[in-house]
């Protein structure tokens, strides 16, 4: 049972603080390191923080965890009261929009008694271990945090009370109360529940088991300013190559900026749309002057779009209607631009200089493609998600994620476009050239920039059709791939 329970209302996290071990009384500025942890908490979106004692042993700790899964809502954030970590660590399992399964891990793959390996794939902890289970090919550390989405709750529930009988009965060997965590993501893992890896970066979580080691973890932190690991951290890490290059590298300044005026990510999405009919609105004068400022538009109202997500993740204000929002903006601006660049095209040409014969069929042609590359992968998306419902083995996550190690470990290479997609995604100038093949917003935004800048609508519109064209079979070609492997 719990020492103690602090509630708060209106929050939908509980979090469950083990101090099973002595260190938890270890000093630090505020108090203990339990008293730390429970200020930290308090920082954060958690209703419940229940604490379990010292003294009750292994399988008494999980079989307390147990009993708070089966009787909590929403999510549970698992954590030793040993730790030492930045707020910002912490808030990265916690305020994850999703909130789903996580672990905090770091790329630092220093093994150590408070370390324990993770094996980290794809963005999910395929493999984890304790002192009594072995992580091959390991290329993480656990940091001690776990969070357990409403989903599973009752899937910890019972791992916790199987793992609490075999402790008891010795079957797990010299493992001790400090792994109590560690067991639990041991058994989330083999039982096929999906561990989001939340990358701890240059934030600092270290468990400690001494006085010397808690002061100087508590000293380490001040190396690290959160704040700024929190704006860089805003940044999508897996966006387009223009994107990337081109926008995220100064971005940050706008979202500091926008965070200072208290402007709310929905608002920046809608100055960034009014850009984009501003942008529409010059192209349709059909000048070479017009056509250069609505240029200038159109890549400043993606900047925008990119700052508006960027905005959410670094004052974590997400909303289901906000995501809503800014997926429709995105079609909604590049359609009106379409419509701007072909009523300027049709204005500022005659019959006599090319004319303005079938530059509205090259629009509608263009929206059409766009409309049906974006059906192509949202029903993909669909029909994965629902095909994983009825358990269909094509929709199943990762081999890794399911089987055991040496199943892995002896299945054959994949060959074909998938094999190929694979190596490919090995080499970094090959997988950047795959982002741009999609053509993904940023490079549309790019494109149509700059040919409505230096040409005019007719060459936008093909190059659109082209390389669309291009990015339609690609993405055919990897859907039937994958939907037949």
């Amino acid at each position: 049972m719990p020492e103690s329970t602090t509630t708060r209302e209106g929050l939908t996290a509980a979090a469950v603080v083990l101090a099973t071990t002595p260190a938890a009384r270890l000093s630090c500025a505020d108090g203990t390191l339990l008293d730390r942890v429970n200020d930290q908490l308090l920082m954060l979106p958690v209703r419940d923080v229940h604490v379990v004692p010292q003294g009750g042993g292994l399988g008494a700790d999980l079989r307390g965890v147990a009993k708070i899964a089966r009787i909590s809502t929403g999510t549970l954030v698992l954590l030793p009261a040993d730790l030492v970590a930045h707020t910002e660590a912490l808030a990265v399992l916690v305020e994850h929009p999703s909130r789903n399964t996580g672990a905090l891990v770091s790329a630092d793959a220093t093994v150590g008694p408070l370390r324990p390996p993770v094996r980290v794939e794809n963005g999910r902890v395929v493999a984890a271990g304790s002192s009594y289970h072995l992580v091959p090919e390991a290329n993480a550390t656990f940091r001690g945090v776990l969070q357990v989405g409403e989903a599973a709750l009752g899937t910890l529930a019972d791992i916790a009370d199987e793992l609490a009988e075999l402790a008891d009965t010795g079957r797990l060997g010299p493992v001790t109360p400090i792994e109590a965590i560690d067991l639990l993501l041991v058994g989330l893992v083999r039982s096929g529940v999906s561990v989001r890896a939340a990358q701890l970066g240059p934030l600092h979580a270290d468990r400690v088991a001494a006085q010397s080691a808690a002061d100087l973890a508590v000293t380490r932190l001040s190396d690290v300013d959160e704040v700024r690991v929190r704006l860089e951290t805003a940044v999508k890490v897996d966006d387009g190559f223009f994107a990337t290059f081109f926008v995220s590298s100064w971005s940050p300044h706008l979202v500091r900026l926008a965070a200072r005026l208290k402007l709310t990510p929905n608002a920046v999405t809608g100055i960034s749309v009014g850009l984009a009919v501003l942008a529409a609105v010059w192209f349709s004068e059909g000048t070479r002057g017009a056509q250069i400022l609505g240029a200038a538009l159109v890549l400043l109202s993606f900047v925008l779009d990119c700052v508006d997500g960027q905005l959410a993740r670094y004052t974590r204000t997400f909303s289901r209607l906000g995501a809503w929002v800014d997926a429709m903006a995105d079609r909604l601006k590049e359609y009106i631009v379409y419509v701007g660049l072909a009523i300027g095209y049709s204005a500022g040409h005659d019959a006599a200089n090319g004319g303005p014969e079938g530059i509205w069929r090259l629009a509608v042609a263009a929206m059409i493609l766009q409309m049906l590359r974006h059906m192509v992968d949202f029903s993909y998306k669909g029909a994965v998600t629902d095909a994983r419902r009825v358990g269909a083995t094509w929709a199943r996550p990762p081999r890794s994620l399911l089987e055991s190690e040496d199943v892995r470990r002896s299945a054959v290479p994949r060959r074909g476009v998938l094999g190929l997609a694979q190596r490919l995604e090995r080499e970094t100038v090959a997988r950047w050239i795959k982002k741009m093949i999609v053509l993904p917003i940023g490079e549309r935004m790019a494109l149509i920039a700059i040919t409505a800048a230096f040409f005019n609508a007719k060459v936008t519109f093909t190059a659109l059709l082209a390389w669309g064209g291009l990015a339609l079979l690609y993405q055919l070609v990897g859907r039937i791939a994958r939907s037949t492997s």
